[in-house]
Formats: C-alpha cells, sequence, structure tokens
C-alpha cells in the first residue's frame, strides 16, 4: 500500500498534503482510517498507531521538536532537561497545552512547513540562547566530534552573539562532554592546554603545560579499561608526568576540589618541564 510506504518514509507520521502530494488518494486515506490501520491526530494530520509518540505530539500540536530534545534524539551529549523544547512557527500559534518549553523566535535556517523535528543548526541556534554557556558549548562540541557540523558552514549562519562566542571558543577535539566543560573552566589560566595528545602509545585527554596530564573518566573506565588507564598511568609517572585523574560526578559536582588540585599542581611547578 503506497500510503504505508509513504508513512514509513516520514517516520510514521506526516500532513495529508504531503501525502496526496506523494501520489496517496483521498481514497486510500479514507480506507486506511477506517480500517484503522491509522489514526488521525488533527485535521490535516495522520499516522500509524505505532508511531513515536514524541512525533505524533508536535504533529497533534503544530510544534517542532528543537533545542536540547532534538539534541538528545540524534545522540548528542546533553545534561538533560526537565521538558521537551519545541518551536512554534513565528507568527503561528500552539494547537493546545504543551507542558514544553517553547522557542519563539526566527530560525538561522529557513524551516519547511511540516518539519515536525528542526534541522542541527537550528537546534545548535536555541541551544546557544536557551542553555548556559558551557552546557551549550557541551552539545555543540558533541556535535563535532560527531562530524555533524563544519566549522566553515557555521560561521556563515546568522547566529546571535552567543552561538558566536561558541564557534569562536569551541574546541573541535574534544573526546567527550566532560573535556568539553574543563576547557574553558581552565582558560583563564593562561597555560598551554593540549588536548588529546598521544604521550606513550596512548592519548591523554588535556596536556596543561609541559608536564601535568589530566584524564577524565567517563562510564567505560572499568574493568580491562581500567587496568590499562592505570597502566599508562604509571608509564607516564615514570616518564616524569604528574597525572590527575578525575571522573564525571567531580567535575558535574565537585569542581571547586579538582580546580584545586590542578591550581595545587601548578603551583608546585608540577606542569613545566625538568
Amino acid at each position: 500500500m503506497k500510503l504505508l510506504r509513504e508513512l514509513d518514509a516520514r517516520h510514521g507520521v506526516a500532513a495529508t498534503d504531503d501525502l496526496r502530494d506523494a501520489g496517496v488518494t483521498r481514497h486510500e486515506l479514507r480506507r486506511a482510517l477506517c480500517t484503522e490501520s491509522v489514526i488521525r491526530l488533527r485535521r490535516g494530520w495522520i499516522a500509524l498507531p505505532s508511531a513515536d509518540p514524541m512525533l505524533q505530539r508536535a504533529a497533534t500540536l503544530g510544534v517542532t521538536i528543537t533545542c536540547v530534545t532534538r539534541a538528545e534524539r540524534i545522540g548528542l551529549w546533553t545534561f538533560g532537561a526537565p521538558d521537551p523544547h519545541v518551536a512554534a512557527p513565528p507568527k503561528g500559534r500552539v494547537l493546545g497545552t504543551t507542558g514544553a518549553h517553547v522557542h519563539w523566535g526566527q530560525p538561522v535556517s529557513p524551516r519547511p512547513r511540516h518539519a515536525l523535528e528542526d534541522s542541527l543548526a537550528n537546534a545548535l541556534g536555541y541551544i546557544a540562547s536557551c542553555q548556559p554557556y558551557e552546557r551549550a558549548l557541551v552539545v555543540w562540541e558533541s556535535a563535532a566530534r560527531k562530524d555533524l557540523i563544519a566549522r566553515d558552514i557555521l560561521r556563515r549562519l546568522p547566529f546571535g552573539p552567543q552561538a558566536r562566542r561558541i564557534i569562536a571558543e569551541m574546541s573541535w577535539f574534544s573526546d567527550s562532554g566532560l573535556e568539553s566543560v574543563v576547557i574553558p573552566r581552565l582558560r583563564w589560566l593562561n597555560l598551554p592546554l593540549r588536548q588529546q595528545v598521544w604521550i606513550a602509545r596512548h592519548r591523554v585527554d588535556l596536556l596543561i603545560g609541559d608536564r601535568l596530564v589530566l584524564q577524565i573518566d567517563g562510564g567505560h573506565h572499568v574493568d580491562a579499561q581500567r587496568l590499562s588507564d592505570n597502566e599508562h598511568d604509571a608509564v607516564l609517572r615514570l616518564m616524569g608526568y604528574h597525572v590527575i585523574r578525575v571522573g564525571y560526578r567531580q567535575i558535574v559536582d565537585d569542581w571547586p576540589r579538582v580546580q584545586e588540585l590542578i591550581l595545587s599542581a601548578v603551583a608546585q611547578g608540577l606542569h613545566l618541564a625538568a
């Protein structure tokens, strides 16, 4: 059935105008609704019963999934959000109570009339203006890690001041969201900060100055990985490096303590070559 094929191609939710433009007949639409192989979300929109509930909700309300919610749905690193983030047409209206954070601003890139999910460029633009700088930076650098954005394209888009600052300051080498958090917090030291440097046949997350290594553990640093990391730390120390290893909770929940450790090492000159 052409209708079902077209719905599958649109993740199970579609505007009937788009379906008719694709060659689906009114008779086929009526028959599918009568047999309950599809459901009507609102006037002009139908869906497969098994379609993504968030897409169904967006179509029902006349909004577009964007900002941090869109970022999460494509696997970017975020700190989460208590409510979904959606965009409404600048001169339109939301067709009901969303329970969501609604963005009304003009998108940086034209948005197709029936788009249920925003482009990445638009989502990043909203993130830059909606989220605290550090959290926004984490998402942008996560997109860079996945090769989903290109610096030259970003520079040519009409982003606002906060997004421009992110483009100017973001690192394209952070290996995780935690690294994206750490680098801006340490720039004030005015010391060389080099990411993903190869030393002793392994990469270190951050080399501060000449000899101070900061290793940042995510959830995968367990079992065999932990043993390998411990062995590499020992080799680094034998080579004259000073190693500080921290984890997610320390960076997110106890940054002052992590900063104190780094500052103490710098004060002792442990970042300097002998």
